[in-house]
């Protein structure tokens, strides 16, 4: 199975509070999308099918972005004083914070009071084309019912302190009133994307029948699986990562995974293609699929290494192996090798032709040498080390000849 890499990062909303966030990133694999996960009421970015929903969808080439709503978590703010509205908000902020850096979300997914979110989100994401929910109620007041009486409680500028899950939550006026009179029914009849919704038949917080309403109010195209004896939380083992396949499977009309590999190289090519995102790029050689990519400190997602790694590695890799090789063949006792390289560029000693440049690239190579070795042994190893090939083509007059098709 492709591997996963999750990065973590923060991003300011509308009322300049940071949240936390984790984007689930494919390894080994172009990406086929990028999904934006709404988290249930009072859970977290690191709930039980937060995690392992956007963990599923990334080993099958989907970004996942994933985050605490305000006041929730690690992102600041006061839960008291945010609600349904400021959830939103949050969704369309980290939307946007997506589309700077070239991965806005195409698939909106969004579990119980998130799916209602998500719903309400969706229209203000203009590159949305499908929307998953999972246990949603068809009312964002539905969500009231789990507070007791706090709501009759709430009085002007008064908080309550209520328990939701064991947990303690202060919730005010503004929590309440943004619940109130959300025209659901109505964003679901003007959605313009295909909507799949998810729900537990035996769903004890947030009845099917919410499901049903969910379903009959939004246009077609439209899809309904039952999540046939999960809870609602998606505890039960296996639960999450089934939710994760079918909303796979649903979105491929969508949201088509990438074209399958090339025919293979032949053994000496080296094939370089765009693999999603701004910089990152996948890499194909006749046995091998890896990616490279730029930090996210210059736009990039950090999938893989950079291109100037790539060079620097090349060059140590080879190194390491014409050592090893020549030690193995003259039973020289090398435990092993290990290169440390940087690539910079300085003043040329020379620069009494201006047309040569004054500036010039430099690799730094340093190599550690371990075993029980000699003096000569350890100077003949590093005279052998300028042999390596990589190195003599690096040092070579180099011509790039390039063909366009």
């Amino acid at each position: 199975m492709p591997n996963m890499k999750t990065e973590r990062f923060r991003f300011t909303n509308n009322q300049g509070h940071e949240l936390d966030a984790r984007l689930e990133l494919p390894m080994g694999l172009p990406v086929r999308a990028t999904a934006l996960f709404a988290h249930c009421f009072t859970c977290t970015k690191d709930s039980h099918a937060a995690r392992r929903i956007t963990a599923a969808l990334a080993t099958r080439g989907f970004a996942v972005l994933r985050f605490d709503f305000t006041g929730l978590g690690g992102s600041d703010g006061e839960f008291a004083n945010s609600g349904f509205v400021a959830n939103v908000e949050d969704l369309v902020a980290a939307a946007d914070h997506l589309r700077e850096r070239g991965m806005a979300p195409s698939l909106l997914i969004g579990h119980s009071l998130g799916g209602a979110a998500v719903i309400a989100a969706a229209e203000n994401v203009p590159e949305v084309k499908a929307v998953a929910t999972i246990g949603a109620p068809l009312e964002v007041d539905h969500v009231l019912h789990q507070l007791g009486s706090a709501p009759g409680d709430v009085r002007d500028g008064t908080e309550v302190e209520v328990a939701i899950g064991g947990r303690p939550f202060r919730i005010g006026r503004a929590f309440i009133e943004q619940a109130l009179g959300q025209p659901q029914a109505e964003r679901l009849r003007r959605l313009d994307a295909a909507l799949l919704v998810m729900h537990s038949p035996g769903d004890t917080v947030v009845g099917i029948e919410n499901a049903t309403g969910i379903f009959i109010a939004a246009k077609h195209p439209k899809s309904f699986v039952s999540l046939d004896e999960a809870d609602h939380l998606l505890l039960k083992d296996g639960s999450a990562e089934y939710a994760a396949n079918v909303i796979t499977a649903w979105a491929e009309p969508y949201m088509p995974a990438p074209s399958p590999a090339p025919e293979p190289l032949a053994q000496g090519l080296v094939s370089v293609e765009t693999a999603g995102g701004k910089f990152a790029q996948i890499v194909r050689t006749v046995s091998h699929q890896f990616l490279a990519d730029e930090p996210v400190s210059v736009g990039g997602t950090d999938l893989g290494p950079t291109p100037y790694d790539l060079l620097l590695a090349g060059l140590g890799a080879c190194t390491s192996m014409t050592i090893s090789m020549y030690a193995d063949r003259k039973a020289i006792a090398l435990d092993s090798v290990r290169v440390v390289l940087e690539h910079g560029r300085e003043h040329a000693a020379d620069c009494s032709d201006p047309e040569a440049g004054c500036r010039m690239d430099v690799i730094d190579r340093t190599i550690e040498l371990r075993g029980d070795l000699s003096s000569e042994q350890r100077l003949k190893l590093l005279e052998i080390a300028e042999k390596c090939p990589v190195h003599r083509t690096l040092e070579n007059r180099i011509e790039v000849r390039t063909i366009a098709i």
